[in-house]
C-alpha cells in the first residue's frame, strides 16, 4: 500500500527531474535544489506580505528561516522604502519632471527615509529650483556631526571625487552635475529603459547596478513609460543567488536567466504546487526576479549551507522585527494595482 508520505515523496523526485535541465540562451543548465527553493521561498516570503497587509497577527510562516530572518519583498515596489518614494517622494510636491527626477535621485542616492524626512523638515520642501549646495550641506552636515546615520546599509552608493571632503557632498555635486547636464530631460526622452539607464550610467561613481536601480526607481514616475520586463542588470547579490541555483554554467548569461525566470514562473509555481497570484495579480517583473535571486542566496546560506555562491558568505546578517506600525500599500497608477480609497 502506498502511502500519502510515499506519494509526496515520489512526487518531489519528479519534480526535481521535471527541472533538472533547464534550456536558457542556447545553454544546458543543471539546476541544483536552491532552483526549487527559489520558487518556495517567493510563495512563502509572499504570504507574508499578504498576512501584514491584512492586519493578521504574527507569526505569519511556519518557516523557521523567515521567522528569524529578515528578507525583502517578492516585489521591490512593495517594500518599505520604495513606497516611501514612491507615495511620499514621486507623487508628493511639484509635478514638474525636473523636480520628481531631482527628488528622487536625491531621496534614492541616501535611500534612507530619516534622511528625506531631516531635509524637508529643515527646507520646507526639497525643490530643485530653490537648491542651494550651502543650505543642502548644512543640513547634513549638522546631522553628521550629531551622529545621525544618512545611509541606508542596503546597498553601497561610492562617492564620486568631486572636490568635496565629506560623502554626502560629493554626492550632492554630483546630483547638480546629473541636473546641469539635462540628465532629466535625456532620461525623458530616451526611447527604451536601456537608452535611460545609459544615460545615468554616464556619470562619475554610478556602475551599472546603481543605474539599474535608479532608472528602476525613476520608472515609478507617470512620465516614464517603460515596462519593467524590458531590460534587467544582474547585481551581485543576483548572480550569487544565480550560481546557487545553476553553478557556474550561467556565468556570463545572468541577464538571460532572471528573464527565463519571469517568463516561466507561472510552470514552476504550478509544478510545486504553490499559490501565487503576484501583486494584486501582477507577475513578477525581472527588477522582482532578480532581487528574488539576492534574497534566495541569502536563505540559501541556511537552508543549503554546502551549495556554494560566488561571495563565499555563510550568515544572514539581518534578524527579523516585528513592525507595529501598518503597511503602506500604494503603487504607480500606471500600474492600476491601487483599489479604491481605502483599500
Amino acid at each position: 500500500m502506498v502511502t500519502v508520505l510515499q506519494e509526496r515523496a515520489e512526487q518531489r523526485v519528479l519534480d526535481h527531474d521535471l527541472a533538472r535541465k533547464i534550456r536558457v540562451a542556447g545553454r544546458t543548465l543543471t539546476v541544483t535544489p536552491v532552483f526549487d527553493t527559489y520558487w518556495r521561498f517567493a510563495a512563502a516570503r509572499q504570504k507574508v506580505y499578504e498576512a501584514r497587509l491584512a492586519g493578521r497577527a504574527g507569526p505569519f510562516t511556519d518557516d523557521p528561516i523567515l521567522q528569524r530572518h529578515r528578507f525583502t519583498n517578492c516585489f521591490r515596489a512593495a517594500d518599505r522604502v520604495s513606497q516611501d518614494l514612491i507615495g511620499g517622494v514621486i507623487y508628493q510636491g511639484e509635478q514638474a519632471w525636473e523636480e520628481i527626477f531631482f527628488r528622487t535621485l536625491l531621496f534614492k542616492i541616501f535611500n534612507k527615509t530619516s534622511t528625506w524626512l531631516l531635509l524637508n523638515g529643515a527646507l520646507g520642501e526639497v525643490r530643485w529650483d530653490a537648491y542651494d549646495y550651502r543650505v543642502f550641506d548644512r543640513v547634513l552636515s549638522q546631522a553628521f556631526t550629531a551622529g545621525q546615520r544618512l545611509y541606508s546599509a542596503a546597498y553601497i552608493v561610492p562617492p564620486p571625487q568631486l572636490g568635496q571632503e565629506r560623502k554626502h557632498q560629493n554626492h550632492l555635486r554630483l546630483l547638480e552635475m546629473m541636473m546641469t547636464a539635462d540628465a532629466p530631460q535625456r532620461v525623458l526622452t530616451a526611447p527604451t529603459l536601456q537608452s535611460a539607464y545609459q544615460v545615468l550610467l554616464g556619470f562619475p561613481a554610478i556602475g551599472p547596478f546603481l543605474a539599474y536601480q535608479f532608472v528602476i526607481d525613476l520608472n515609478y514616475a507617470a512620465e516614464l513609460p517603460f515596462s519593467e520586463m524590458d531590460f534587467v542588470v544582474p547585481g551581485p547579490g543576483a548572480r550569487d543567488g544565480i550560481r546557487k541555483c545553476f553553478g557556474p554554467a550561467a556565468d556570463g548569461i545572468e541577464a538571460d536567466v532572471i528573464r527565463y525566470m519571469a517568463d516561466t514562473q507561472d510552470e514552476h509555481f504550478a509544478r510545486l504546487g504553490l499559490s501565487f497570484t503576484g501583486l494584486r495579480g501582477r507577475p513578477l517583473q525581472l527588477i522582482d526576479c532578480q532581487n528574488l535571486f539576492c534574497e534566495v542566496d541569502k536563505y540559501a546560506r541556511v537552508a543549503h549551507p554546502d551549495i556554494a555562491g560566488i561571495s563565499g558568505r555563510s550568515r544572514i546578517k539581518q534578524t527579523y522585527r516585528q513592525q507595529a506600525d501598518a503597511m503602506p500599500a500604494w503603487f504607480p497608477p500606471k500600474w492600476q494595482l491601487n483599489g479604491p480609497p481605502g483599500r
